[in-house]
């Protein structure tokens, strides 16, 4: 199911044996598009420390309790290693991570392995989770550096998203597929271009980004984007939406 990352943000974390805290953020790989850790704010039982959980260990999520359950315990997060509280953690860190929580990403069908259930091209069934990073790609980061693609959605809410001919808007929200914790849309608000309007674009139609200058470029133009399939964010976007929104960009979908 699809639920916007802002309102996820403040659900109260619950450990096997009590309260952790609360959701802060969401740290996601911007090649696959897949949220790779949450980070928590424990302030009021580990004070000054912060928290990051791999998606791995994530349960259910409780909309009508603002609750998302993890399979730790809280002594398994009291122990987990330090991490920097400024900045993207070093890949010495998140390896440190991954130990202490039992996973590695880099193995199998872990995070890095994956992402969208869709593709370019015609509207057929593909294989889902289809591998994104190379090895290449993943090697020559030194592990006391941070991960280049790593990044906040705290951080990224409020870029500005640029068409082939012209601004757009700026990143609103983010729709979130809790299955695999991707980042299946961009919400957009187009208020100084269509007054009123907010639209989706779905990662795949973002050519480059330009993170220091909170920029995103896409590969369509800004018609394209006005015709696209109305949104409206009083309704659930559901598998016929969805169809018909990547129909219309020519984007091949896996359904989950």
């Amino acid at each position: 199911m699809l639920y916007n990352a802002s309102k996820i943000k403040g659900y109260a974390v619950a450990a096997s044996d009590g309260e952790l805290g609360t959701v802060s953020d969401f740290l996601f790989d911007d090649a696959s598009w897949l949220v790779r850790w949450l980070a928590v704010d424990t302030s009021n039982w580990l004070t000054g420390r912060k928290v990051l959980l791999p998606t791995s260990v994530l349960g259910h999520l409780d909309p009508k309790g603002e609750q998302v359950s993890v399979k730790l315990s809280r002594q398994q997060v009291k122990d987990s290693p330090d991490v920097d509280a400024d900045g993207a953690p070093s890949r010495q860190v998140e390896t440190n991570l991954y130990e202490h929580y039992g996973w590695s990403p880099y193995l199998g069908t872990g995070v890095l392995m994956g992402g969208h259930g869709y593709a370019k091209g015609a509207m057929t069934m593909a294989p889902a989770l289809e591998p994104v990073r190379r090895e290449e790609n993943i090697v020559p980061i030194r592990p006391s550096e941070g991960d280049r693609h790593l990044r906040s959605i705290e951080a990224v809410t409020g870029c500005h998203i640029h068409a082939t001919d012209g601004e757009i808007g700026h990143v609103d929200d983010f729709l979130l597929e809790d299955t695999d914790w991707s980042i299946r849309y961009l919400i957009v608000n187009t208020s100084n271009w269509w007054s009123g309007q907010k639209v989706l674009i779905s990662p795949d139609s973002a050519r480059e980004f330009e993170w220091a200058d909170k920029l995103v470029n896409l590969d369509v133009d800004r018609q394209r984007v006005k015709d696209s399939p109305a949104y409206d964010t009083s309704i659930t976007v559901d598998g016929a939406y969805e169809e018909k929104f990547l129909t219309y960009y020519g984007i091949m979908w896996a359904a989950a």
